[in-house]
């Protein structure tokens, strides 16, 4: 991978990661087509990204974030983020091992798809519309909507706001509260990968800090990636609440089974 394919990979994870499309498809995709080979660098680089796309979260709700005072805040994102931890280890190397076959992502994605042209039909009593009110079971039970997202494909962002809005939070509070929740759960994910796991990277095993700070190469791709996701996440989150809004989740629905049926075309070529 050079650098401006880290570029480009960056730019992705800052469009994606907070829409309901999956991150990870739009990636798999990308990299197919640029010629980026599946190397453990490139695997840790777009884990490791997602820390910019989460800065963007804590930048533009920075009062929630910082707010100390109102540690109930609190509570429930670690409440809610204790399922994905749990099955997100238990799960790991298969989640990893389904990565490496882009046709059932593909599948996915159109299932996710079709499922969205009807969420806004589907849930029509949504009357929580701001964070106060999500009680900490409601919380819970959007964790765990939260882990269906581990099936790549599915989309993290998707996951949580339809669990959201089956628990009753308004189309924007569920959007909202999905960005909340993706602050610790991807904070966890990326701190995992970055210091915790070990990578099997040119016949080495090696943590992921060691991989970025093999060279200067590593380090400017790692900087540079997390620089440009967390400035075009930040973009990302500002257009999505406010078309989310105005035009629901159907455009979403389309636009995931256009590129899932793209996916399944190119990769059975």
């Amino acid at each position: 991978m050079d650098s401006l394919q880290a570029l480009v990979l960056a730019i992705i994870e800052g469009l994606t990661e907070y829409l309901p499309i999956s991150s990870t498809a739009h990636m798999i995709f990308a990299s197919s087509i640029y010629g980026i080979e599946s190397d453990e660098f490139v695997k840790l680089f777009q884990v490791s990204i997602q820390f910019g796309a989460i800065l963007a979260v804590v930048m533009l709700y920075w009062k929630k974030f910082l707010n100390f005072k109102s540690y109930q805040f609190y509570i429930k994102l670690i409440l809610a983020v204790i399922p994905a931890l749990i099955l997100g280890k238990l799960f790991d190397d298969k989640i990893e091992a389904v990565l490496e076959k882009p046709i059932p992502i593909a599948i996915v994605l159109i299932v996710g798809g079709i499922i969205l042209l009807f969420i806004d039909n589907i849930f029509t009593r949504t009357t929580i519309d701001k964070e106060e009110k999500i009680s900490n079971k409601k919380a819970i039970f959007v964790g765990f909507w939260q882990c269906l997202a581990m099936m790549p494909g599915t989309s993290r962002a998707a996951a949580s706001i339809i669990g959201g809005m089956q628990q009753g939070l308004t189309r924007k509070m569920a959007a909202e509260f999905s960005f909340f929740l993706a602050v610790p759960t991807m904070l966890a994910v990326t701190t995992y990968s970055v210091f915790l796991k070990d990578w099997h990277y040119k016949g080495v095993e090696q943590k992921g800090i060691e991989m970025i700070t093999a060279n200067s190469q590593n380090m400017t791709m790692f900087i540079i990636g997390n620089i440009v996701a967390f400035i075009v996440a930040a973009f990302a989150i500002k257009f999505f609440i406010g078309f989310l809004q105005k035009y629901g989740f159907k455009i979403w629905g389309y636009y995931r089974i256009v590129i899932g049926i793209l996916l399944l075309i190119y990769f059975s070529l």
